[in-house]
């Protein structure tokens, strides 16, 4: 399968501080350039190299699928710009109190769920951005849906407490198999410890064969060629020595 495990700032929470897309990969700036550029080339998107606001917690600042991107009031001019270079879709700062767009949407190319706490007019304007239908809902009866699943143009992974009125939602508004497991040795908060899209996905340092397992099968990303076997047999000690650098 085209999964390959690491961590960021020592962390296995991946999501956190990183965005994927179809089209792009966004991570800190902090982490190592070789590192950044092999996980977007496993992906096979252009490369983003920047913070958001000066945060490395890029993941849960923003959220984007292959239409836009929806970044924080307080995103600065030079990170704007380092998006711009690599990619052509819609950019919208939220001029709101709130800032953790990563975690209060999920989205893909096809549909978005959103946080039921936001403004009817937060919402319309997400729509926009992201240029699909948007509607309120819950995962597992919680409010921060980006944090709660991860979605993909192939298919979605979701918090195992997910509810089957959730569920259909899900699959009515991302038009894809919705499946649920966990990440990071039992977390069920997918959507912080995993990036992905249709290509391939990066999970948590923690996560066991049997996640990775319901990952790939949900996700719909299974080896192509020989990626897999010749990133893991070389790619993981990189990994390890470029982490020392982050």
């Amino acid at each position: 399968m085209a999964i390959y495990l690491t961590s960021l700032f020592g962390s296995a929470s991946i999501g956190v501080y990183s965005l994927a897309t179809e089209k792009m990969l966004i991570i800190p700036k902090f982490v190592h350039a070789k590192k950044a550029e092999r996980t977007a080339d496993w992906l096979r998107v252009k490369l983003v190299h920047t913070t958001i606001g000066g945060s490395i917690l890029v993941g849960a600042l923003a959220r984007a699928n292959s239409n836009g991107i929806l970044l924080p009031h307080f995103v600065r001019d030079e990170e704007i710009e380092a998006i711009k270079a690599v990619f052509d879709g819609n950019i919208t700062i939220m001029e709101t109190k709130k800032t953790a767009y990563g975690n209060m949407v999920l989205a893909n190319d096809y549909g978005a769920i959103v946080d039921p706490r936001l403004k009817t007019s937060e919402i319309r304007k997400i729509s926009d951005t992201l240029d699909v239908e948007t509607v309120p809902g819950e995962i597992a009866q919680l409010p921060y849906v980006g944090s709660l699943a991860v979605a993909t143009n192939k298919g979605v992974l979701a918090h195992p407490l997910l509810k089957d009125s959730e569920r259909k939602l899900l699959e009515d508004m991302l038009k894809v198999p919705v499946d649920v497991g966990t990440i990071n040795c039992g977390i069920p908060y997918v959507g912080i410890g995993l990036i992905c899209n249709s290509h391939a996905a990066v999970a948590g340092s923690l996560t066991t064969g049997p996640e990775m397992f319901i990952i790939g099968h949900a996700l719909g990303v299974v080896k192509e060629d020989e990626r897999s076997e010749s990133f893991q047999s070389h790619g993981r000690n990189s990994e390890a020595k470029l982490e020392d650098t982050v």
